[in-house]
């Protein structure tokens, strides 16, 4: 049953992929079979982000575990971004379930990842999670913004969930046929995957400081400042 109330925000995804995206989600949107609902495409989502963390522990096994990984987060975007695609399609929205179930599972798929990342032979497992603290910063940043400004916003300088899905089956790709070749510098030995990670996670802490600044900035003014 959907809810009778419509969400009163607005989303916002102005990702670089989404040209490609929107059309391709759009058209399996319409050819999804009736069986298939929106609920089993968030489970899909989440199972595949248990295959990816799996396949990256793996990978202490054999490095061709990457492909399963790289599987794995195809899959995950599969589910975790066709799901609501499917509900707005066939007009069955549940905006608050959909909403909570939805971002509930993601923060814990995020966990997950993470933590089968940083146990895999490529990454320090420190940089794993301080990149998950990143990327928890930024969801918690967004739900905020959703309820303060009514704008569910999902990317920044055009980067989303989708493009940090490529830079890593393009990592993992790299890695399988070059290994993961390290990289001397006055901070310490990086190797690539390494590297990867750390420029994301600046990307995502620089991001965070800058879009909460602005927006304590805006909503002071908005609100006639600090009162005496």
């Amino acid at each position: 049953m959907t809810d009778s109330k419509k969400t009163e925000h607005t989303r916002v995804n102005k990702i670089l992929l989404g040209p490609i995206e929107r059309p391709v989600l759009s058209w399996l949107a319409a050819h999804m079979p009736s069986w298939v609902t929106p609920d089993m495409l968030t489970a899909t989502g989440f199972i595949a982000t248990i295959i990816t963390a799996g396949s990256y522990i793996l990978c202490h096994r054999s490095t061709a575990f990457l492909w399963l990984a790289s599987f794995g987060i195809l899959l995950n975007w599969f589910g975790d971004s066709l799901d609501g695609t499917l509900a707005r399609y066939r007009k069955i929205e549940r905006p608050k379930y959909g909403f909570f179930i939805d971002h509930t599972m993601d923060g814990l798929g995020e966990v997950i990842f993470a933590m089968g990342l940083g146990l895999s032979p490529f990454l320090d497992f420190r940089v794993a999670l301080i990149t998950l603290v990143g990327y928890m910063l930024m969801a918690n940043l967004v739900y905020i913004l959703t309820y303060v400004k009514g704008e569910f916003r999902i990317s920044y300088l055009g980067l989303g969930p989708t493009e940090v899905r490529l830079i890593l089956i393009i990592t993992n790709t790299f890695v399988f046929f070059l290994g993961n070749p390290k990289i001397d510098t006055k901070f310490g030995i990086f190797s690539i995957y390494n590297v990867v990670l750390v420029i994301i996670s600046v990307l995502l802490y620089v991001i965070y400081m800058v879009v909460t600044f602005t927006n304590a900035n805006a909503l002071a003014k908005s609100e006639g400042g600090t009162k005496k």
